[in-house]
């Protein structure tokens, strides 16, 4: 027998790779540090009891952004973003909007051609704040240790638990608990944004200055067509309304309108025509709902025989599929100004989302390029750009009903009355349309002297509005203006 005994594997530790840099924002050559790598995440028995052999249970990868120069750190806000999915790396938000580097791209959002390149952001908030990029358990480089079960992660209040203790540990080792705090989350980045406002509130008494909404849901029933639900075909039609309007698939007199005045006209028409219709249901008499079958098929471009065989409730992904039928053509979900093709030209809903599609394959190369050789982050994990998470993710919080976090945002306005949201919204996105976010923050329940608290921009882009230019433009400014207020 051997008297050799076995090395214990060694205990994991933080990787955090630091790297100085500048780039122009804002017309001007800033000076930042870039600290990207693995941070461990540790139950607080572990933090306790760490030499008693208790591990850390994952290691969450983030990339953090400090403009130099700074000489009071207590003043300088820092903010935290991510993006949704649930599944999503943070990549869209750092390396298309926020972040110092963006990726090359034309005008309307598509490649500029191959190979794909970085440049300069000048429309990045770091001039404004620093800006810390999480990407969550089981995206980008983030995994749970070995032994540990990636499943456990996958749900509304471990992500909450997880995202929050990596901002708790950020700013306590960092040094800036005094420093105003924000929050930018995108799409399901949204929900986890508001869930934070209360859970990092209420847990660690982190007191948020405001959150950047971008593509919000906060009301999970706004946007899942089910049978029994009329929400989302009421709220859906303004934005299938901007999607016929772009195409040129209206009549000639809405088609001359303004893309805003055709929208106010469709609004209307919803709150005091077409949701009372669907409220009859059954009791709809035939010429009434004759008559919002055209109305419907006016502002859709769709025919009022589609329409009605839809028994007036048009579905998002036979919307994206018939709208340029003729055409042979599907239009985008996360942005309908992207035009896809299927196999099957009559089938009844798209095999796959174009405007998602143009995207990924520029995003994930310089993702991939810039932290190994700009960062000097080196791995050989697959950086998980966009992992299917959505059907396995675990909301027990709200079991048997439609997930809901406006009250927990709404609280968290309550107790902390100045909480600033910026909620920016895209007219062609049909993920998260712009309506039904209206919708839902229409119906907070805020008292009245909060609601000044809350301020809306709309921009004639998709879900990542950032990726039309002139969008990315606007809101630069909007949020500029939103963090001085």
């Amino acid at each position: 027998m051997s008297d050799k005994q076995e090395t214990p594997a060694p205990e994991p530790a933080d990787n955090l790779v630091t790297t100085r840099h500048e780039a122009r924002i804002g017309g001007r050559r800033i000076r930042y540090t870039a600290t990207a790598g693995h941070l461990l995440l540790r139950t607080e028995t572990e933090l306790t009891e760490a030499a008693e052999g208790h591990r850390p249970k994952a290691k969450v990868f983030l990339t953090a952004y400090t403009r130099d120069e700074v000489e009071d750190r207590s003043t300088r806000p820092v903010t935290f973003c991510f993006n949704g999915g649930p599944g999503s790396s943070s990549v869209w938000l750092h390396l298309g909007m926020i972040g110092p580097r963006r990726v090359e791209l034309t005008e309307d959002g598509y490649p500029t051609g191959r190979p794909p390149r970085l440049i300069d952001n000048d429309y990045s908030l770091l001039d404004q704040t620093d800006l810390v990029f999480i990407d969550p358990v089981s995206t980008g480089y983030s995994r749970p240790l070995e032994g540990e079960k990636a499943g456990d992660w996958h749900g509304y209040q471990p992500d909450l638990e997880a995202v929050g203790e990596v901002i708790r540990l950020w700013l306590t080792r960092s040094g800036r608990w005094r420093s105003p705090k924000y929050l930018a989350g995108e799409s399901y980045g949204t929900t986890r944004a508001a869930g934070l406002a209360g859970h990092l509130q209420e847990r660690h008494g982190i007191i948020l200055d405001g959150l950047m909404l971008i593509s919000a849901v906060l009301d999970f029933s706004t946007i899942m067509f089910h049978e029994g639900n009329d929400s989302p075909p009421l709220l859906y039609l303004p934005s299938y309304a901007a999607t016929a309007w772009y195409h040129r698939r209206l009549p000639a007199e809405l088609q001359e309108l303004p893309l805003e005045i055709l929208l106010n006209e469709v609004e209307e028409f919803t709150l005091d025509h077409y949701a009372p219709a669907l409220l009859r249901g059954a009791r709809l008499n035939p010429e009434t709902k004759t008559e919002i079958a055209e109305r419907v098929a006016r502002y859709t471009g769709l025919s009022r025989e589609f329409v009605e065989r839809n028994n007036l409730r048009i579905p998002l992904r036979r919307f994206c599929k018939e709208l340029l039928r003729d055409e042979r053509c599907t239009v985008g979900r996360l942005d309908s100004r992207y035009l896809g093709t299927d196999r099957d030209a009559g089938g009844e809903a798209f095999e796959y989302d174009p405007s998602h599609a143009v995207i990924q394959g520029p995003f994930t190369a310089c993702l991939n390029d810039y932290v190994r050789n700009d960062l000097q982050f080196e791995s050989d994990l697959p950086y998980e750009v966009l992992k299917g998470l959505f059907n396995t993710w675990k909301y027990s919080d709200f079991q048997n009903r439609y997930v809901y976090v406006a009250e927990t945002l709404r609280k968290a306005m309550a107790m902390n009355p100045s909480l600033k949201v910026h909620v920016a919204s895209g007219y062609y996105d049909l993920a998260t349309p712009y309506f039904a976010a209206d919708h839902t923050f229409d119906h907070l329940g805020l008292e009245p002297s909060l609601q000044e608290n809350i301020d809306f921009s709309y921009y004639e882009s998709g879900h990542m509005m950032y990726l039309h230019l002139d969008s990315l433009k606007k809101l630069k400014t909007d949020l500029d203006g939103f963090l001085s207020r």
